[in-house]
């Protein structure tokens, strides 16, 4: 099935000029706590991604029967079940990085990225484009994970996804790992840099 402009502009928006890190400033908590390393940052981005998506299609499928004043109870129920599903999930098929990710796994629920998206599209939305909306939104969010994740890792550990991937003769020649990478100031610092990037490249989101 194709899909149509608007549905185009939903799905790859926030990989771009809409992105929720860079542009819309949400999630950048997460972004800070696990991109240490590249694998426990492309794990949280895909359960970000199940999660927001999922719940997004539930809250617009049930967006005309929630009484108004309790919606926020509703969406925080959903995005609590999907939470303990993925959590569960990680556990039986990843455990290694779900002791990575920690408590982080868990306070998804509590990530502005979902209820955002919930409440400023799901809520008045069909569940199609609410889905495309979930996926572009988890997905512009992963990619700045993994950016980071990569640097951090890369320059920090001198491996990628565990491997080792600086040589062994550049320690010889005296390289030295920087310790600086896998500390959590250093993530928020290659989060300014990407926004910087990311602003200089579309002029039209910087402040007039």
């Amino acid at each position: 099935m194709g899909l149509s402009n608007k549905n185009k502009a939903i799905l790859l928006g926030p990989l771009s000029k809409n992105n929720p890190i860079v542009v819309q400033m949400l999630g950048i908590c997460s972004a800070l706590a696990v991109t240490s390393k590249l694998e426990p940052a492309i794990v949280m981005a895909i359960s970000v991604t199940v999660v927001v998506s999922f719940a997004n299609v539930i809250i617009s499928l049930l967006r005309n029967t929630i009484p108004n004043r309790i919606r926020i109870i509703v969406q925080l129920v959903v995005v609590a079940a999907l939470v303990t599903i993925v959590s569960e999930v990680l556990k039986a098929f990843a455990y290694d990085v779900n002791k990575q990710l920690s408590v982080f796994v868990g306070l998804i629920i509590t990530n502005c990225i979902l209820m955002g998206r919930l409440e400023a599209f799901a809520l008045g939305n069909g569940p199609w484009a609410s889905f495309l909306d979930g996926i572009g939104n988890g997905l512009g969010y992963g990619l700045i994970l993994a950016i980071i994740g990569f640097v951090r890792e890369l320059f920090g550990f001198g491996t990628l996804l565990g491997h080792q991937v600086v040589p062994d003769i550049f320690y010889k020649w005296g390289y030295v790992n920087n310790g600086l990478m896998i500390l959590p100031p250093m993530a928020l610092i290659i989060v300014a840099a990407v926004i910087w990037i990311h602003r200089s490249r579309n002029k039209e989101l910087q402040e007039k």
